[in-house]
């Protein structure tokens, strides 16, 4: 079975589509090699384990650094609950617990 990749909502595609054209193609890019190979066979500098169920996109563009955090949710589905603009060095915790507010209510 095949794994993929989806939004949680409207919420998180405003949020995506508000990206830099290259962060988004980095982004489809990243979501192509999970659909693609599989999510464990997907690792660093693409992907990487934030805190708990929760796990990030590393998106990098011209204009500087994005995350597109998710969860991994029952039949494969990468379930992305919120994407950012990165503007400090380590991901923000305002950013991690607006992420695992929805991430708890998704079937894992």
């Amino acid at each position: 079975m095949n794994w993929t990749v989806e939004t949680l909502n409207a919420i998180v595609e405003a949020e995506l589509e508000a990206l830099p054209a290259d962060m988004r193609a980095r982004f489809v890019h990243i979501s192509r090699l999970i659909e693609e190979f599989g999510l464990e066979r997907v690792h660093e500098p693409h992907v990487k384990h934030v805190r708990g169920s929760l796990w990030e996109m590393r998106l990098t563009g011209r204009a500087g650094i994005s995350r597109a955090l998710y969860v991994t949710a029952v039949a494969r589905r990468v379930v992305v609950v919120r994407v950012f603009v990165k503007k400090t060095q380590s991901t923000p915790n305002r950013e991690i617990e607006l992420a695992l507010k929805p991430a708890k209510e998704i079937r894992q």
